[in-house]
């Protein structure tokens, strides 16, 4: 990272950047060439792994290469705000962000409630039940992170 001044270093503040995001996007391989496509995603983090998950209808592109490749790069980012100066050229933006790469797979049905739930944590604060026939009907993805990185420039 060539910004060392703005890494987030420890894996907790990784975390919290993520919990303060509502996008996450993900890049597949489409015969050499991303393929991004933003999701909603929850996630779980404990020893020091980040588990991100995804759902969907279980159809389309996206499983397509997930298929047959199923290395993914992932990007979020959040707390926007342009900083702007009277002085020409002296913008800059405010920001937190986290990237990384891991496997994407697509979670088996005993894990799927669980992996819904923790979608929904992520966008509410109550927990949620969910119709038996709602989670048959889901498709529900895993990103298993391999590699994370946090950047942030905050103005206080």
């Amino acid at each position: 990272m060539r910004r060392k001044d703005r890494e987030i270093k420890e894996f907790d503040g990784i975390v919290n950047v993520i919990k303060k995001c509502d996008v996450c996007r993900v890049a597949l391989n489409d015969d050499g060439y991303p393929y991004i496509v933003p999701l909603n995603f929850g996630m779980k983090a404990e020893g020091g792994q980040i588990i991100l998950y995804f759902h969907g209808a279980g159809e389309g592109k996206k499983y397509e290469l997930i298929r047959k490749d199923n290395r993914a790069g992932f990007e979020m980012d959040c707390s926007h705000k342009l900083i702007a100066d009277k002085e020409a050229c002296s913008c800059t933006m405010q920001y937190e962000s986290v990237a990384g790469r891991g496997r994407i797979e697509i979670v088996p049905e005993e894990e799927k409630y669980d992996a819904l739930r923790a979608l929904m944590k992520q966008y509410h604060e109550e927990d949620f039940s969910f119709p038996g026939e709602a989670v048959k009907g889901t498709t529900v993805m895993k990103l298993i992170v391999e590699q994370v990185s946090g950047k942030r420039n905050i103005r206080r």
